[in-house]
């Protein structure tokens, strides 16, 4: 007998009413054999989700696309390394220390001098303007004591040591800024994947949902409400692709690189380590890698030896000099030598001196406000990855595992009429919420993980 709208619609909500009941008093005997059957039939159909091991169950299932030519992260490196302007302006600040090297090194030059005198040109009778010249050489030499040259090549060597110490403390801090977009852009693949399998999901039920409505198992509103509860994974999903593209935008302009967003990608694992050695191995690390805390150590040094320089400017250098001419009758030609010694009086290099050693002792407070700033960077760093894993934790023992069971059953229960709508939309907001949760907490600590590798100077947690 075929029913119209409002008889159907009496019949759903009176349906609608008894499970109501039956929800009311589940302990009584009045329990209809529909909820019984269900019962039994929903440990079976998640246990096979159950078995699988604790290691994010739900989040195996996930699937992260990349394009074929997608970067890894040691290729990001590379290229980040090849075409960075910052690094490579680095470069030829190198080469510019190592020129200066060669300045200092260099030997004073000696000074010729020729001249020609008693030129007897207004003369007439007879006009012999040579007759009574006095042509003379002079060659002179200053010669640097002290080891005034030496001591500037090392000034000059310490220097490039520094400049390479800088150049290894600024690939340190900007690969932390290099790992940290890396990071995001894998964050935000893996959010799209997560929206676009949730917007799958959704669909599925969507579909069994318009069957059950025209067989009349569920109302008209119900439907609406399934339809409209669609728009928040539309938006999420939309949201997350701008995201992703964002995040390649962003990588692109780190590597100096004009390929098309839609023809970029990385690749990489997306997933936490649980590992963390204890804190006074890092300090150590860090102690012994910090590129920047070895710059201010080189620091120390290079004004010592450039102190040692200005009490050797202090001294005299003398220059010595040989000289020849020739002239008439009678001393016709002679050559000489001299020593010319300045007299160091009033200028003893006094002013110099006394800065150079000043220098030392605030180079030596510097580096030990550096090596305090390392000590702090580790710590706090450790802290944040700390705190990371404490709540990856139960995500990946306990709630991933929940949230899917959860979802699987109250979905199987709803679309066989043992679960209520608000039911079914509260498991899958749950569901969604406690995967998202759980990408964000993936992402912070792979970022908390640049950190510390930032801290420490050197990669030691992947």
């Amino acid at each position: 007998m075929k029913l119209g709208y409002s008889q159907r619609h009496e019949r759903v909500e009176g349906e609608s009413l008894l499970r109501s009941n039956l929800l009311l008093h589940w302990g009584s005997r009045a329990l209809s054999v529909l909820p019984v059957l269900l019962l039994a039939m929903l440990p079976q159909a998640v246990a096979a989700q159950a078995q699988q091991p604790p290691a994010a169950a739900a989040a195996s299932t996930l699937q992260i696309p990349s394009l074929p030519n997608a970067l890894s992260w040691q290729q990001v490196q590379d290229r980040f390394r090849a075409s960075n302007p910052t690094l490579k302006a680095g470069e030829i600040g190198i080469g510019e220390s190592r020129a200066q090297e060669i300045t200092a090194h260099l030997r004073p030059n000696p000074t010729f001098y020729a001249g020609l005198d008693q030129a007897t040109l207004f003369h007439a009778n007879p006009f012999q303007p040579l007759s009574q010249a006095y042509p003379n050489i002079t060659f002179n030499y200053l010669h640097e004591r002290d080891h005034k040259r030496e001591l500037r090549t090392d000034s000059a060597k310490q220097g490039t040591a520094i400049a390479i110490s800088n150049q290894s403390d600024l690939i340190r801090t900007l690969n932390y800024t290099l790992r940290s977009a890396f990071v995001q852009t894998l964050q935000a693949k893996a959010i799209l994947a997560l929206t676009a399998d949730n917007l799958k999901f959704y669909d599925h039920v969507l579909d069994i949902s318009r069957e059950r409505y025209k067989a009349g198992d569920i109302a008209q509103v119900d439907l609406d409400r399934l339809e409209l509860g669609r728009v928040q994974y539309e938006q999420d999903n939309e949201t997350a692709d701008v995201n992703v593209r964002t995040a390649k935008i962003q990588l692109l302009q780190l590597l100096n690189d004009r390929t098309p967003v839609d023809q970029f990608d990385v690749t990489g694992p997306f997933e936490f380590l649980d590992s963390l050695m204890p804190l006074d191995q890092y300090h150590q690390l860090a102690i012994a890698g910090r590129p920047d805390l070895k710059a201010a150590i080189q620091t120390v040094e290079k004004a010592k030896i450039d102190h040692s320089l200005a009490i050797a400017n202090g001294s005299t250098d003398p220059t010595f000099g040989v000289d020849a001419a020739h002239q008439a009758d009678p001393l016709n030609s002679y050559i000489g030598v001299s020593v010319s010694i300045p007299l160091r009086i009033f200028d003893r290099n006094q002013g110099e001196k006394q800065r150079t050693l000043l220098d030392i002792d605030l180079q030596q407070q510097q580096a030990e406000a550096t090596r305090a700033g390392v000590f702090s960077d580790v710590d706090s760093a450790y802290v944040t990855v700390d705190s990371q894993l404490k709540l990856l934790r139960p995500y990946r023992d306990k709630y991933l595992q929940q949230a899917l069971r959860v979802r699987e059953t109250i979905s199987f229960s709803y679309q066989h009429g043992g679960a209520s709508l608000l039911d079914f939309l509260e498991a899958q907001s749950d569901y969604r919420s406690v995967q998202l949760g759980y990408l964000n907490l993936v992402g912070a600590y792979l970022t908390a993980a640049a950190q510390m590798n930032e801290a420490v100077g050197q990669e030691v947690l992947p």
